[in-house]
């Protein structure tokens, strides 16, 4: 069944009164039961006892480490994913917002603050991350960024061999089908798996963001290129128009592999470790309200991501051994798991108005005709990825050294955050706030665009601890944003760039100008000045989802470490972590392309540790 057969079949059997919702109901049909794609992996029915290696989520990494391991004809791999297969609407980058709701999230939310989040419900910061096969590549936004050079030198001087750019730059190449007509072509992969290419809809304000960013000094670059700074419109992890998920890029062609087995709807609760020998032995899942346990011969691999990687070591008796302790666990290894958390954060809602454009409202997008556009010929704002459209990257202490390493990023919406109805669940605004800020404007149905100044290289840290020793219970989340107040200085300067952009002459044919309500608990500040983007930052305190960092990479040496640079799990054998989690720092960039990379680096270092690279070279 196609897109436009389902949404006509949609609209023919309810009346709507606003055309977002129609798209609503067809994602309620789709996700409780609607045409799985052809192309999705089934789930086995009935699995092995026993299979050379067992990995733990098929989100971005897991994905990719299921396709190279099970290339070896005999090596057996039984692939476990939390939540189930991917359907049509997931195929559909401006619905990605609409995802969040569905039962292919976690939905984590972060311990209460007085600190950070102050805006949201219960001060929290709502955490999206996928549970489907692809993961968070399915949940996000799709943009893809490699990051900076220095980001992956820097992992190299802190110990880890084999991981400085130099190293990790032939495997962006070997996952990227790059077709993007204007990348550097000493830089981009062109045979890899995952297509990379521009979002085919742009609206006006996006081309007027990147004349203003050139106006004003910044070079149009391939930030995936030789230098990072400068401005583009963003290349986007899209096929054709549609997501290209790690699920779809990796898996989708393997009906004929035999020796991978999947298993959805399968929650892992528990690695099994032998404790006389410190081994990781095989896993205990539970599905369908039974528990069942499958040995791993050679490996476990845990690609379950910055929260589910840690959360599931700690529970199994790896990690800080006092607090396994305080939760009834018996450690095993005392390692620091669950530290060093890291995430970009912007300072949300940083909206501009604009006339005699149309932008990205739900009146202008949630339309018939656009989605038949869509299924007919792949254009259309359809396309949009989300609603992000252009980036830019600033190095505000070398402002002008082209090859500079970038500590913050403007990122354009074409929208504004009152423009759909989903935002202010998503990102779990108060009401009374939401309504303050945006309620006029949504009244209004006014045009508008959104820019994101996101935090580059935070100094802060956090922390993911147990708040049970039951599997089902989540984990407690303290991003602690803003511990250092260097982070809050480097969003001031990434919101005064933001300003600087749209009062540039390229916005004053649409009247461009920044919405001046206050944010509610900062009416006490100057609005702009710079204590008040303080604390409009500490309120309007947005995750961009690039979680990473705690099951930290290192030498033994190192005390903050959990895995070494061959990404096996310190003082257990058997055990590897290949997620974001393993990051010791964020990138320079977002973080999926990174993630992908590490797995792809990762199944050729297991390849390598059992002797079958050589082998197959």
């Amino acid at each position: 069944m196609q897109y436009v057969s389902l949404v006509a079949g949609i609209l023919g059997m309810v009346s709507f009164s606003r055309p977002q919702d129609s798209l609503l109901a067809l994602l309620g049909f789709l996700q409780d039961g609607g045409e799985r794609l052809t192309h999705e992996l089934p789930s086995q029915r009935a699995i092995r006892d026993e299979y050379d290696f067992v990995i733990v989520g098929a989100g971005s990494a897991g994905s990719v480490l299921a396709s190279r391991l099970s290339e070896v004809g005999d090596w057996s791999v039984l692939l476990i994913e939390a939540g189930p297969g991917e359907n049509l609407i997931m195929d559909i980058p401006m619905a990605a917002h609409y995802l969040q709701g569905f039962n292919i999230n976690w939905d984590y939310r972060t311990k209460p603050s007085e600190r950070y989040c102050l805006a949201f419900k219960n001060n929290q910061c709502r955490f999206p991350r996928g549970k489907v096969m692809g993961g968070s590549s399915v949940l996000n936004y799709m943009i893809y960024t490699r990051g900076n050079r220095r980001d992956y030198d820097r992992w190299a001087q802190l110990g880890n061999p084999g991981w400085s750019y130099a190293d990790v730059l032939p495997y962006f190449r070997k996952l990227e089908h790059n077709v993007v007509p204007d990348a550097d072509p000493a830089y981009a992969g062109k045979r890899g798996p995952l297509t990379i290419s521009y979002p085919a809809y742009r609206t006006n304000v996006a081309k007027a963001f990147v004349a203003a960013a050139m106006a004003k000094g910044a070079p149009y670059v391939d930030y995936n290129g030789a230098s990072q700074i400068g401005v583009s419109f963003i290349q986007s992890t899209t096929k054709d128009g549609k997501r290209d998920s790690t699920n779809a890029a990796y898996l989708y062609d393997l009906h004929g592999r035999t020796n991978l087995h999947v298993k959805k709807q399968s929650q892992v609760t528990k690695i099994v470790l032998d404790r006389a020998t410190k081994r990781a032995t095989g896993v205990r899942f539970y599905h369908a309200g039974k528990f069942y346990s499958v040995r791993a011969r050679r490996e476990v691999i845990l690609s379950a991501g910055a929260i589910g990687s840690p959360h599931l070591l700690m529970l199994s008796g790896v990690g800080p051994a006092e607090h396994l302790r305080q939760h009834g666990i018996k450690p095993l290894v005392d390692l620091p798991v669950g530290y060093n958390f890291q995430d970009h954060t912007a300072a949300g809602g940083l909206t501009f108005l604009v006339n005699a454009t149309q932008t990205m409202t739900h009146s202008h997008i949630f339309r018939l005709e656009n989605l038949m556009q869509f299924q007919a010929h792949s254009r259309g704002p359809f396309t949009s990825i989300g609603g992000c459209e252009t980036i830019a990257f600033y190095d505000s202490e070398r402002p002008h050294d082209a090859g500079g390493w970038p500590d913050y990023e403007l990122l354009q919406i074409g929208g504004t955050v009152a423009g759909d109805l989903t935002y202010e669940q998503n990102f779990n605004y108060k009401p009374d706030t939401f309504q303050r800020l945006y309620g006029d404007i949504r009244r209004r149905d006014q045009d508008g665009f959104t820019v994101f100044p996101l935090i580059l290289r935070p100094r802060s840290r956090g922390r993911i601890t147990l708040n049970s020793s039951n599997p089902f219970t989540y984990p407690i989340i303290e991003p602690n944003y803003f511990s250092d107040p260097y982070d809050l200085d480097i969003s001031v300067r990434a919101i005064r760039k933001a300003i600087e952009l749209s009062q540039a002459e390229p916005f004053r044919r649409y009247s461009a100008r920044l919405l001046e309500i206050p944010m509610p608990g900062c009416e006490n500040y100057l609005f702009d000045s710079d204590e008040y983007w303080k604390c409009f930052s500490r309120h309007a305190t947005y995750t961009i989802y690039h979680h990473v960092g705690t099951c930290k990479m290192g030498p033994r040496s190192d005390r903050t470490a959990v895995v070494d640079a061959r990404l096996r799990v310190h003082g257990v054998k058997g055990l590897r972590v290949i997620d974001a989690s393993i990051m010791p720092e964020v990138p320079a960039g977002h973080t999926n392309g990174p993630t992908i990379m590490i797995a792809e680096k990762g199944a050729d270092m297991i390849k390598e540790d059992w002797n079958e690279l050589s082998r197959r070279r």
